[in-house]
This record gives C-alpha cells, structure tokens and sequence, in this order.
C-alpha cells in the first residue's frame, strides 16, 4: 500500500486547494526552494496519519495548523491522502475488497477534529488500527528519522530495537491492546473480588438475619392463628348451647300448643258435626241437591282447570316443533268447542236455578197471602182442620225462614254461577289470544324458516363443510408450524442471513433497505451456486440500501445485532467484465463452459449497481483446465472460478479443496 495522491486545503501554507501527484510505489523525494512547503507536505502526512507529538510539525496546538491560525478567513485544515490498495496482500484488515483507501482528516478553529475513511466518518481509534495493520504508527519515536538519529539507532539496546522491529512489522498494536486488556481484566477482576466481600461479609448475614426474622414471625402468626380458631370455636360452642336450650324450651312449648289446638280442633270438629247435622234437618233435600249442583259445578271447574293447565304445558314444550305444534293446535280447538259446550251447559244450570228461584219467590208470595189470612183468622190447617191463631202464626214463621234461607241460598248459588260464568268466558277469550299468538308465531317462525333456507341455498351451504373447513385451517396452521420451524433451523446453520434492524426514525420507509445480497438473488442454475457463492465471498452477505444517508443512519440507530458492510446504490462504484472479454473467452473454451457470474443470477433492475459490483468481475468456467485457460489469457486475465469452487487469480493464485 502506497500514497497516490495528497490534497491538502487550508493547511499551514497551502491556503488553497492543491493537490499533489505521481508518487512512484518505491521511493519519492520532495524537492524545492526554501519557504516553498516542502516540509508542510510531510508535515500534513504525520497530521493524517494521527501524530500525538505536534513539535515534530513544528506546532503547538492543531490551530497553528490552520492557515494563518484562521485570521485571513480560512477556519479550517483538510488533507486527504489516496493510498494505492491493489497488492491484497499487504491490504489492511477489513479493506480486501477496496483497491483505493481516502483517508481524509479536518481541524476547524475552535478544536473540532474528524476522520473519514472513503467518505465515512470514523473515530481516531479505527484510523490509527488501520495504519498500525500496515506496519506505519506515527507515534512510534523511530518513525520520522531525522538528522543525527542514525547514530542513536545504530547504538540502541536489543529491547529498544525489539520495539521498532515490532512497530514495523505492526505486532506493537496488538502488544499495547493486550497490555491494556490485561489492566481491564485486572480492574474487573478486583471490583469483581469486591462485589464478591460485599456480598459475603455484609449481604449474605443480612439476608440470613432477615430469614430468620421473617420465620419467627411465621410461627408467631402460625400460633395466634391457632389460638383465635380455638377461642371462636369456643364462642361458637357456648352460643350454640344456649341456642339449643332456647329451641328445646320452644318445642316444648309448641308441643303444649299443638295438643291443646288438636283439643279444640277435635271440640270444633264435634260442633262441626252438629250444626250439619242441624243444619242437613233445617234444609232437608233442597239443600242436598243445591250441593250436589255445586259439587258438579266444582267437578267441571276442576277439569277445566286441569285441561287448561295440560294445554299451557303442552304449547311451552311444543313451541320448537313444527308438527307438535300443529297438533297443539288442534288439539286446542277441540278443547276450545268443549269449553263452549260446558258454558252452555252452565248457562243451563244457570236458568234452572233462575227457575227455581221464581218458584221460591211465588211460594214466598203465597205464604205471605196465607200469612194474611191466618191473621184475619180465615185459615186452616194443611189437613183442612180449623187451627188456632198461634199454630197457624209458628207454622208460617218457619215456613217464612226456611222460604227466606232458600231463596238466599239460591240467591248465592246464582251469583256464584254468574262469577264462575265470568271467569270461564274470560279464561276463553284468553284461549282465543293465545290461540292467536301460537299461530302468528307459527306463520313467523315458518317464514324465518324459509329466508334461512333460501340464504343458505345462496351461499352454497353444503353439511359438514365447516368441520372440513376447520380441518383444512388446521392442516395449514400445521404446515405453517413446520415451515417456520425449517426456517429457524436454516437461519441457526447459517446466521449470517439473518438480518434484523430497528426503524431509526419514525416515518421510516423500509423500502430505502433493500436487504442483503443473498436474498436479493435467485440461482438460475443450482450447479452454478458453489462458484458464485466464491464469486461473492463476504459480499454476499452485505446490505444493500438506496443512499449513502440511510447507511448512515442504519449504522447509528438501527441497532444491528453484528457488524454489516453497507452499499449505497448512488454512491458505489461498479467495474464489469466488458463484453469483448467476455466474447473471447467464449471463442477460446466454448459458449456453455464459460460464462459472465452477473449473468448466472436473476436480480431487480434497481440493484442493477450492486449486483456489477459483487458478480461483475469474474467468470465462471465448467472445469479447471478452462478456468485455467480463460484465467491466464492475456487477452481476459481475469478472475475465474470453477463450479467446484476452485479460483484462479490473473496474479498467479489459485484457491480451492473442500471446507
């Protein structure tokens, strides 16, 4: 790796853009009168590649570098240096892949300091692991050797020239980083022994005192649990007793009670028995048959009320069946004509007993036309003999009170009637409503019946479609399962596809990261995948983004789980094997064992860049003796790859076997 060119602007003496060519790879010297900035040249090189020691630049503090320290309008330095990258070899790590490295460094008035390596930014550290990669460090004191330091080289201890054999061959990073790893290491494992006494000397008895305290409270709590369940036990034991004496002493009392009311009820019942008695003599048969009529009258009620209850029964259960309900209501029309039957029946009874009651109030009329005649002394005896005045006055009383206690009687027995007569037409016309409401009901639920059928028939409604539905979802939920499952799997056997980021703004569009370039691709050919897996190396697993600014941001803020290389679409440049080249390799092998890798993948146009830049420079031959052939022609020298994976490199390497 050497220096191409050397832009510096604003820096010391170099007020201006100018920029300074034609380095020869070997040896260069700097030529020219005095005051012409000669030595600013090598002193811009030592401030890029990181000098610590500003004497050595003839400055005391990175203002001094800046034109005129920034009194004629100039407030900041640049210098940026292109280092020629082309021997792999000697490449610095991580930069196989780039043929040119710009490392640019800026000083603004004011202390502000930046890096940027091909036109990213980056921090002193990255810079100065780069240029000690390489064998150069800046800060090493036999860097710059300058008059009369040959003599002191020449007479240097072996530790002294150990060390600059070391910065030279550029192990002295790797001595200083393990030299401050062990003092991290070191500091860790002391804080780590302190958290270790802090946690046996002061934590662990603390926590043993704490689990000692809390268990006493345990048990202590344990003790007065039990005691409170034993003194309520007790409470609950005394009141229960007390409860059981005062329901012993009220049984008792209740038992005293009931003798003494099955005393009165047997007397009631004896006194019962002869007033019915007396009763059955004052009315004599009329009464017997009024109570055989009500006895009837009950009869009917009963079975009315019977039937009427079976029917309410009959409709709540047959509401849901279509022909149970059918027969509900036929049968309830059945019942409906007997109800009708029986009113007329008791409009029957009820003219009857009107009859009778005509027949009593005449008979009244007669007593009391004979009553009359008994007061005018006119009157005789049912027999036809002369009675007295007295006699014939008892007889037409009783005969008056036992006229007046029927007629009262039929009196009740027609009201009764007339109310039984009510409630019978009311309980028909309630029939009648029910009646009315089942069969709407019926017609709405026969309606809905239909539209259900014609909406079923619309969306092709088959039995059991569902269940198999249901089974299919299952089956792909299932299928789903396995292909994630496989999916884990492959991203555990090859992690580096696995690429996961987080949104760095709030209105991102995902659609400015493309992805990486492994998943941008398609094999067209499966034979083709080892070599162009070779083809790509490292690459293949780098992102693809539209702009170098979502780059950027996608590094500061994406919260990557690893470490990606970024390629801008506006911003790389990609180099492809022309045509011709192409052409004549073809001639010299055959068409089909020779072919361009871009061409051996299918990819979208708008990555048109990035896929040149990973597949465009190099071939992809059948076997190695055309590898070799079309690799080692001076017409093509180019990179070729078999499909085994074996490469050959125009500058004589050749890599391959299996791994």
């Amino acid at each position: 790796m050497y220096i191409r060119s050397i832009v510096l602007e604003g820096f010391k003496s170099y007020a201006q853009r100018t920029e300074v060519n034609d380095f020869d790879p070997l040896f260069n010297a700097i030529t020219g009168l005095n005051g012409s900035g000669k030595s600013n040249i090598l002193d811009s090189i030592c401030f890029l590649l990181g000098i610590t020691n500003l004497s050595q630049v003839r400055a005391s503090n990175l203002q001094d570098l800046v034109y005129k320290n920034g009194q004629a309008g100039i407030t900041k330095a640049s210098v940026s240096i292109t280092f020629d990258n082309f021997e792999k070899k000697q490449s610095p790590l991580g930069f196989e892949n780039h043929d040119e490295i710009t490392v640019t460094r800026q000083v603004v008035i004011g202390g502000r300091n930046k890096y940027l390596i091909n036109g990213v930014n980056a921090n002193n550290t990255r810079v100065q692991d780069l240029f000690c990669s390489v064998g150069l460090n800046v800060n090493n004191p036999h860097f710059l050797i300058m008059q009369g330091r040959i003599t002191k080289v020449l007479n240097m201890k072996p530790p002294e020239i150990l060390a600059m054999i070391e910065e030279a061959a550029g192990t002295r990073m790797y001595e200083c980083k393990k030299l401050a790893a062990q003092k991290t290491i070191e500091k860790k494992e002391a804080k780590l022994k302190e958290i270790c006494t802090i946690l046996e000397e002061e934590i662990t008895p603390t926590l043993q005192k704490l689990k000692e305290k809390v268990v006493r409270e345990i048990e202590h709590l344990n003790r007065l649990y039990v005691a409170y369940q034993f003194t309520i036990a007790e409470e609950t034991k005394l009141h229960s007793a007390d409860v059981l004496k005062e329901m012993e002493s009220s049984i008792s009392k209740l038992q005293e009670e009931m003798t003494e009311n099955e005393k009165k009820v047997k007397e009631l019942s004896k006194a019962i028995s002869e007033m019915e008695k007396k009763r059955d003599q004052e009315c004599g048969d009329a009464l017997h048959s009024l109570e055989e009529a009500l006895a009837v009258v009950q009869r009917t009620d009963t079975k009315v009320e019977s039937t009427l209850a079976i029917k309410k029964q009959n409709l709540q259960s047959e509401e849901n069946k279509r022909k149970e309900l059918v027969k509900a209501m036929e049968e309830d029309s059945k019942a409906l004509a007997l109800k009708e039957k029986e009113v007329k029946n008791l409009r029957d009874a009820l003219s009857v007993l009107q009859e009778e009651n005509n027949k009593d109030i005449e008979a009244l009329a007669a007593a009391q036309q004979h009553f009359n005649a008994v007061s005018a002394g006119l009157s005789s005896s049912e027999d036809g003999e002369d009675a007295t005045l007295a006699g014939q006055m008892m007889t037409c009383k009783n005969d008056i009170s036992k006229a007046e206690t029927e007629a009262k009687q039929a009196q009740m027995k027609l009201n009764h009637a007339q109310k039984e007569l009510k409630t019978k037409q009311s309980e028909v016309k309630k029939m009648d409503g029910g009646y009315k409401k089942d069969q709407e009901s019926f017609e709405a639920a026969k309606k809905q019946k239909e539209k259900l059928e014609h909406e079923m028939k619309k969306l092709n409604y088959e039995d059991k479609k569902e269940e198999h539905l249901l089974e299919k979802q299952k089956e792909l939920s299932r299928v789903v399962n396995r292909l994630r499952e496989s999916y884990e799997t492959f991203l555990a056997r090859f992690p580096n596809l696995r690429f996961e980021y987080r949104n760095p703004e709030t209105s991102w569009n995902p659609d400015r990261v493309k992805g990486l370039v492994a998943s941008l691709i398609t094999v067209k050919d499966v034979s083709t995948a080892t070599a162009l897996e070779v083809v790509a190396g490292g690459r293949l697993y780098n992102v693809v983004v539209d702009t170098e600014v979502t780059g950027k941001k996608l590094l500061e803020k994406g919260e990557l789980k690893r470490r990606y290389t970024i390629i801008p679409l506006n911003k790389i440049s990609s180099r492809c094997i022309g045509k011709e080249t192409i052409k004549v390799a073809k001639n010299l092998v055959g068409d089909d064992n020779v072919n361009l890798a871009l061409s051996l993948v299918g990819y979208d146009s708008e990555i048109q860049k990035a896929m040149e830049y990973v597949f465009g420079q190099a071939l992809v031959c059948d076997n190695m003796d055309n590898a070799k052939r079309v690799t080692f022609d001076k017409r093509i020298m180019s990179k070729t790859v078999t499909l085994g994976g074996d490469t050959f490199d125009p500058q004589g390497t050749l890599s391959g076997g299996t791994g």
